[in-house]
């Protein structure tokens, strides 16, 4: 499966929207990467093989980009842990668009492809062993994307060979500052804050005056992440098609 061949579900990127423009350029990028790596165009119109849609803050919605689709679809949410949008907004604008043939898969994460792209990230911000960590994720009040954080950390932890301490950037405690502090309290030389962050945007900028000698990039655009929505889209299109 492939999405380039007719009869190939359209892949639905789903997104948090976002203000910032950088956040933005970073979705289209990522649907540009993916598209390419699927050998499919991206755009705007209607029945396109990829198309990027938003929950909260930008459009499309899935469901209006669902109603331009003739024919099956899979639903990416491009989300790094379960929550609202996923057990909630997702289903419902797929319930609201009417379409008869939708696989929604899995969020993104966790994956050991993003523990291995937030080392990196972490590695190109200065961090070494001996450092401490703060994982920082944007938040939940669902019990479900709370325990995908803690999931995600654990592995981070194992990855890195280090402790790490979970922090929030919005719903949830303890805040990123706060624990930043603590650890400092505690005599920890340096502190470095690794991103559980898709793209830039406010949540992003927060952790720059959270007090950290230095905070790692967001995931972004990366292979490992086009390689994890790609398998993503390939295994739900092959259910898919086992259904019709």
């Amino acid at each position: 499966m492939s999405a380039g061949q007719p009869g190939d579900p359209a892949l639905v990127l789903v997104a948090h929207g976002t203000r910032s423009a950088r956040g933005v350029e970073m979705i289209a990028a990522l649907a540009d990467a993916v598209a390419a790596e699927l050998g499919v165009a991206v755009s705007s119109a209607p029945n396109t093989a990829l198309r990027t849609a938003f929950v909260d803050v930008l459009g499309p919605s899935p469901s209006e980009v669902l109603r331009d689709l003739d024919g099956p679809a899979v639903v990416v949410p491009a989300f790094l842990a379960s929550g609202y949008h996923v057990y909630q907004d997702v289903p419902r604008e797929v319930a609201e668009s009417g379409h008869g043939a939708v696989a929604v898969t899995e969020t993104m994460g966790p994956d050991p492809a993003l523990t291995r792209i937030m080392a990196v990230r972490l590695r190109a911000a200065g961090w070494k062993p001996g450092d401490a960590v703060v994982f920082a994720a944007a938040g939940s009040s669902d019990s479900r994307a709370r325990q995908d954080v803690r999931r995600a950390a654990g592995m981070l932890a194992e990855q890195l060979g280090v402790p790490v301490k979970i922090a929030y950037v919005a719903t949830g405690t303890p805040k990123v500052p706060d624990v930043v502090a603590s650890l400092r309290e505690s005599g920890a030389g340096r502190v470095f804050i690794a991103s559980y962050l898709l793209a830039h945007g406010l949540f992003h900028q927060r952790l720059h005056d959270a007090g950290a000698d230095g905070v790692a990039e967001p995931i972004g655009v990366h292979p490992g992440v086009v390689r994890l929505i790609v398998d993503r889209y390939r295994s739900a299109a092959r259910e898919l098609a086992g259904v019709r």
